[in-house]
């Protein structure tokens, strides 16, 4: 799992990626998309994993 300080910069690199490839118009680009995608998704799954874990510990 990914620490709190790992998903923030995964967030900033996201935000940022958008913001500077669509300003420079390339966002159309399947390598570019791709590797957003992937950055949203682990941010995402990051998310659902920490939360189901939370719950676990404290139904304990």
């Amino acid at each position: 799992m990914l620490s709190d300080k790992q998903s923030l910069i995964l967030t900033m690199m996201m935000v940022a990626g958008i913001f500077s490839f669509g300003i420079l118009d390339i966002l159309d680009n399947f390598i570019v998309l791709t590797i957003l995608t992937i950055i949203f998704f682990t941010v995402v799954i990051n998310l659902i994993l920490v939360q189901k874990k939370s719950r676990r510990n404290s139904e304990k």
